[in-house]
């Protein structure tokens, strides 16, 4: 990195903190500091949903995995439209209506007070663990790629976002939100051009998208049924469908970003402008991971992407076996290159199909070598990352971008991990207080109260920046997210399923439900049954057919026991 890379980065996000503290300073009450004054309109409540799904795994992780994997990974978000419409047809209006602070309290109104903790307890765990990882997934790459000290990272990150976000509440994080989502599409527009311009005069986009093709990069849609493919058509509408219904519908990091609506309408709006927007920006993320795919056709690229896995191996007696390997990559990559420019100028059908049937052995022989070296850094140290995803797009900046990109992109990065974190940050404060604290001690001030928020918004800061700091790394890290919120969001998405539409069953029915289910979706998990994305639909049916069976037999006890009574509400 160059002084002007240092100049944009640390200007970028001091302009971020000041800014978001400076707009959102004098919150006098709990509304204010919580619901933002509850006057934010529908391109904010929009970007500010965005911004807090999108954090930096998402800029890190997807390019990478469209890099190995190709454009399938974004049959994932297809459920998402699905989930907004919903949302805004069902949850939204009982939202306003109630005038909430959070989406737990509803709960009790509908069940009673046990269920509601329950749910925000469930809500606190998973999202605290998320906002731990939010700070850690950038940290760790910027870290293993940069040499920066990776605790002091975690404690930066952290810090940042707790001075905006405490001083602030919502308001801060709604309003930085806009700032970051304007710097990230940026920087990414500014990537994709430069991909297309370092590529050979004769590889126009046409061209680009057409060797990506070839190569099997540019299937975006799967049917199958196959379970061993996590990301398929079917997991995407179905199981996506009803993981964007949990995390939209009841994760308070998201309810409370359009709770600050200026009116139910605005509130609408703004998800369904998130349902729209959604696919294609993932779809374009994608597509520069794709980019950098065909780039690295016509350029060299590493054996293995993690710089701190290949010093390991390098360090330890397979050194010159690791040397062969590359020699051997370095080898291939000229006759890679020069195939893929053969490709690129034939016209006739035969000529095309036996060219890419050289190119794709070449690529296979590619495949081989790379995994070769997974093993051989396993080897060197059994504990060691071999899974390099997160590290290719980070890799690309780094090595090809112009002075001041480089301080742009990476500027990128860090106001995605910071706007994320500071929505989780914001969320985990306000269920805490709301459902936990206030709820049990009530009758203090509101002064009170914004202070209580204020504490424990900055607890869960502290908290999140030590379980960054002593996290480890975990396949691929979009990934992980998903999968922490995949094991608790189906049951909580069940139990708001039961409360809106069965009213025949009632809160000790859900409630001992509840925790059996989360039991056995944990299990199911831990024993690996089925893709990650199919334990939101089965948490949610698992809960409901519990809480049903359960709530017939309580039912026949108290006809049994009581028959000449009325029957007490269960």
């Amino acid at each position: 990195m160059q002084q002007i890379d240092w100049y944009i980065l640390i200007g970028t996000l001091l302009f971020i903190v000041l800014y978001g503290t400076y707009k959102s300073r004098g919150s006098q009450n709990v509304t204010d500091y919580l619901k933002g004054g509850s006057n934010s309109r529908w391109w904010t409540i929009g970007l500010s949903v965005m911004a807090t799904q999108a954090s930096a795994i998402t800029f890190l992780s997807t390019p990478g995995q469209a890099f190995h994997s190709g454009m399938g990974f974004v049959q994932f978000y297809f459920g998402l439209p699905i989930a907004m419409v919903i949302i805004c047809l069902v949850f939204i209006p009982i939202y306003h209506r109630l005038k909430v602070f959070t989406a737990y309290e509803y709960l009790e109104t509908r069940f009673d007070l046990k269920t509601r903790t329950l749910t925000a307890i469930l809500f606190l765990i998973q999202r605290g663990l998320a906002a731990g990882i939010t700070i850690f997934a950038p940290a760790i790459i910027l870290s293993a790629v940069l040499g920066w000290n990776l605790v002091l990272l975690n404690v930066i990150i952290g810090v940042l976002v707790i001075i905006y976000t405490v001083s602030g509440g919502t308001k801060a994080v709604s309003v930085t939100q806009k700032q970051q989502m304007g710097i990230i599409f940026a920087g990414m527009f500014l990537a994709f051009l430069l991909i297309l311009n370092y590529l050979p005069l004769d590889i126009t986009f046409t061209k680009a998208m057409e060797i990506a093709g070839a190569s099997g990069k540019m299937e975006i849609l799967d049917f199958s049924f196959d379970f061993d493919n996590k990301y398929t058509f079917w997991s995407g509408i179905i199981g996506g469908t009803f993981l964007a219904l949990s995390y939209f519908g009841t994760d308070q990091s998201q309810v409370q970003r359009y709770l600050s609506g200026k009116s139910m309408k605005e509130m609408q709006m703004g998800l369904i402008f998130n349902g729209l927007l959604k696919i294609p920006m993932q779809f374009f993320i994608l597509l520069v991971g794709v980019m950098v795919f065909v780039f690295y056709q016509f350029n060299s690229s590493p054996l293995h992407f993690n710089p701190s896995a290949v010093n390991e191996v390098m360090n330890s007696q397979y050194a010159e076996d690791y040397r062969a390997l590359q020699f051997k990559k370095n080898t291939l990559e000229v006759a890679i290159k020069e195939q893929q420019l053969d490709y690129a100028v034939l016209s006739g059908e035969s000529e095309k199909a036996t060219a890419l049937l050289a190119i794709k052995n070449l690529q296979t022989q590619e495949t081989v070598l790379r995994s070769r070296s997974k093993d051989l850094i396993k080897k060197a140290n059994p504990d060691a990352e071999t899974n390099d995803k997160d590290y290719v797009f980070i890799h690309f900046i780094l090595n090809n971008l112009p002075r001041g990109l480089i301080g742009l992109l990476l500027a990128v990065i860090l106001s995605a991990a910071m706007s994320s974190t500071a929505s989780e940050l914001n969320a985990l404060g306000s269920t805490t207080t709301i459902d936990l604290y206030k709820r049990n001690n009530q009758g203090r001030s509101d002064k009170h109260y914004l202070k209580a928020s204020k504490g424990f918004t900055m607890l869960w800061g502290i908290l999140a920046i030590l379980v960054a700091c002593v996290a480890n790394l975990f396949e691929n890290l979009i990934e992980l997210v998903n999968i922490i919120g995949s094991i608790f969001y189906g049951n909580v998405l069940g139990i708001f399923l039961l409360a809106f539409f069965f009213t025949y069953v009632k809160s000790k029915a859900v409630f001992i439900a509840a925790i059996i289910t989360q039991g056995l979706v944990v299990y199911i998990w831990w024993i690996d049954l089925m893709p990650y994305l199919w334990l939101n639909l089965v948490g949610s049916a698992l809960v409901i057919a519990i809480a049903f069976i359960l709530q017939w037999v309580l039912k026949n006890e108290n006809n049994t026991s009581e028959p000449l009574g009325e029957i007490e509400k269960q």
